[in-house]
Protein backbone atom coordinates (compact mmCIF):
# COMPACT_ATOMS: atom_id res chain seq x y z
CA UNK A 1 0.00 0.00 0.00
CA UNK A 2 1.32 3.48 -0.93
CA UNK A 3 0.90 6.37 1.36
CA UNK A 4 1.19 9.60 0.29
CA UNK A 5 -1.40 11.43 2.23
CA UNK A 6 -2.00 11.05 5.80
CA UNK A 7 -5.16 13.11 7.45
CA UNK A 8 -4.73 13.84 11.08
CA UNK A 9 -7.88 15.37 13.11
CA UNK A 10 -7.02 17.62 15.44
CA UNK A 11 -8.56 18.93 18.73
CA UNK A 12 -5.71 20.67 20.11
CA UNK A 13 -5.21 18.22 23.03
CA UNK A 14 -2.75 16.34 24.26
CA UNK A 15 -4.05 13.09 22.59
CA UNK A 16 -4.15 15.08 19.34
CA UNK A 17 -0.59 16.30 20.04
CA UNK A 18 0.67 12.74 20.49
CA UNK A 19 -0.61 11.68 17.37
CA UNK A 20 0.71 14.49 15.68
CA UNK A 21 4.14 13.74 16.57
CA UNK A 22 3.46 10.41 15.44
CA UNK A 23 2.44 11.57 12.85
CA UNK A 24 5.45 12.91 11.86
CA UNK A 25 7.45 10.56 12.77
CA UNK A 26 6.21 8.01 10.00
CA UNK A 27 5.83 11.01 7.18
CA UNK A 28 9.57 10.43 5.92
CA UNK A 29 9.24 6.61 6.32
CA UNK A 30 6.39 6.72 4.03
CA UNK A 31 6.96 9.55 2.12
CA UNK A 32 4.04 11.05 2.98
CA UNK A 33 2.19 14.57 3.68
CA UNK A 34 -0.11 15.19 6.77
CA UNK A 35 -3.33 17.01 6.11
CA UNK A 36 -4.72 18.61 9.55
CA UNK A 37 -8.58 18.50 10.21
CA UNK A 38 -10.09 20.53 13.16
CA UNK A 39 -14.05 20.42 13.32
CA UNK A 40 -15.93 22.74 15.11
CA UNK A 41 -18.62 20.89 16.46
CA UNK A 42 -22.09 22.52 15.53
CA UNK A 43 -24.20 21.14 18.16
CA UNK A 44 -21.50 23.25 20.45
CA UNK A 45 -22.20 25.91 18.62
CA UNK A 46 -26.13 25.85 18.69
CA UNK A 47 -26.19 25.44 22.15
CA UNK A 48 -23.53 28.47 22.47
CA UNK A 49 -25.62 30.81 20.13
CA UNK A 50 -29.27 29.82 22.13
CA UNK A 51 -27.48 30.82 25.23
CA UNK A 52 -25.85 33.75 24.26
CA UNK A 53 -29.17 34.78 21.87
CA UNK A 54 -27.19 35.16 19.19
CA UNK A 55 -27.10 33.82 15.57
CA UNK A 56 -25.33 30.63 15.28
CA UNK A 57 -23.97 31.89 12.24
CA UNK A 58 -21.58 34.42 14.34
CA UNK A 59 -20.91 31.52 16.87
CA UNK A 60 -19.86 29.36 13.81
CA UNK A 61 -17.65 32.46 12.55
CA UNK A 62 -16.05 33.44 15.79
CA UNK A 63 -15.08 29.43 16.72
CA UNK A 64 -14.00 29.45 13.53
CA UNK A 65 -11.68 32.02 13.96
CA UNK A 66 -10.28 30.51 17.06
CA UNK A 67 -9.69 27.38 15.62
CA UNK A 68 -7.64 28.83 13.34
CA UNK A 69 -5.51 31.27 15.97
CA UNK A 70 -5.38 27.62 17.97
CA UNK A 71 -3.71 25.82 14.53
CA UNK A 72 -0.96 28.11 14.36
CA UNK A 73 -0.41 28.10 18.20
CA UNK A 74 -0.63 24.26 17.60
CA UNK A 75 2.08 24.37 14.54
CA UNK A 76 4.29 26.33 16.68
CA UNK A 77 4.70 24.00 19.71
CA UNK A 78 7.65 21.46 19.21
CA UNK A 79 8.26 22.04 15.51
CA UNK A 80 4.23 20.83 14.94
CA UNK A 81 4.39 21.99 11.19
CA UNK A 82 6.89 19.87 10.36
CA UNK A 83 5.51 17.69 7.17
CA UNK A 84 2.06 19.44 7.72
CA UNK A 85 0.58 20.00 3.66
CA UNK A 86 -2.23 22.18 4.91
CA UNK A 87 -4.54 23.01 7.41
CA UNK A 88 -8.35 22.39 7.41
CA UNK A 89 -11.30 24.02 9.62
CA UNK A 90 -14.34 22.15 9.33
CA UNK A 91 -17.97 22.78 10.74
CA UNK A 92 -20.77 20.14 11.37
CA UNK A 93 -20.48 16.45 13.87
CA UNK A 94 -17.03 16.02 14.52
CA UNK A 95 -17.46 12.19 13.65
CA UNK A 96 -19.31 13.20 9.83
CA UNK A 97 -16.94 16.00 8.76
CA UNK A 98 -13.58 14.12 9.52
CA UNK A 99 -14.82 11.34 7.67
CA UNK A 100 -15.62 13.89 4.79
CA UNK A 101 -12.42 15.45 4.69
CA UNK A 102 -10.89 12.27 4.67
CA UNK A 103 -12.95 11.46 1.54
CA UNK A 104 -12.43 14.37 -0.11
CA UNK A 105 -8.92 14.48 0.01
CA UNK A 106 -8.93 10.71 -0.88
CA UNK A 107 -6.65 10.04 2.72
CA UNK A 108 -4.59 7.10 2.54
CA UNK A 109 -4.90 6.75 6.27
CA UNK A 110 -6.24 8.94 8.65
CA UNK A 111 -4.59 8.69 11.86
CA UNK A 112 -5.91 10.39 15.24
CA UNK A 113 -5.78 10.44 18.88
CA UNK A 114 -7.95 7.72 20.99
CA UNK A 115 -9.08 10.38 22.80
CA UNK A 116 -9.84 14.04 22.56
CA UNK A 117 -10.38 16.95 24.88
CA UNK A 118 -13.64 15.66 26.23
CA UNK A 119 -11.61 12.95 28.04
CA UNK A 120 -12.95 9.78 28.80
CA UNK A 121 -15.78 8.15 30.98
CA UNK A 122 -17.74 5.87 29.19
CA UNK A 123 -15.83 2.27 28.92
CA UNK A 124 -16.06 2.74 24.82
CA UNK A 125 -14.42 6.18 25.18
CA UNK A 126 -11.71 4.68 27.00
CA UNK A 127 -10.71 2.54 24.44
CA UNK A 128 -11.77 4.17 21.28
CA UNK A 129 -13.40 7.40 22.13
CA UNK A 130 -16.65 8.13 20.15
CA UNK A 131 -15.42 10.07 17.54
CA UNK A 132 -13.17 7.27 16.47
CA UNK A 133 -15.18 4.86 16.65
CA UNK A 134 -18.00 6.30 14.42
CA UNK A 135 -15.38 7.64 12.04
CA UNK A 136 -13.81 3.95 11.49
CA UNK A 137 -17.53 2.96 10.30
CA UNK A 138 -17.53 5.79 7.85
CA UNK A 139 -14.12 5.36 5.76
CA UNK A 140 -12.61 2.68 3.58
CA UNK A 141 -9.43 3.78 4.12
CA UNK A 142 -7.57 2.69 7.08
CA UNK A 143 -7.62 4.73 10.66
CA UNK A 144 -4.91 4.39 12.90
CA UNK A 145 -5.75 5.33 16.54
CA UNK A 146 -2.81 6.61 18.50
CA UNK A 147 -2.97 6.29 22.08
CA UNK A 148 -1.36 8.82 24.29
CA UNK A 149 2.11 8.51 24.82
CA UNK A 150 2.65 6.63 21.83
CA UNK A 151 5.12 9.22 20.11
CA UNK A 152 7.29 8.58 22.42
CA UNK A 153 8.05 4.87 21.62
CA UNK A 154 8.77 5.75 17.92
Amino acid sequence: MDISLVVVPVDFSDCARSALRYAQKLAPVWDAELVLVHVVDSRVAHRIAEYNKEPVEKVRERMTNQARQKFRKFLKEDENGKYVKETLVSYGPPFQEIAIKARELEADILLMGGYGSQGSGQIDEIFFGSTVEKVVRLLPCPVFCVPIGWDEMV
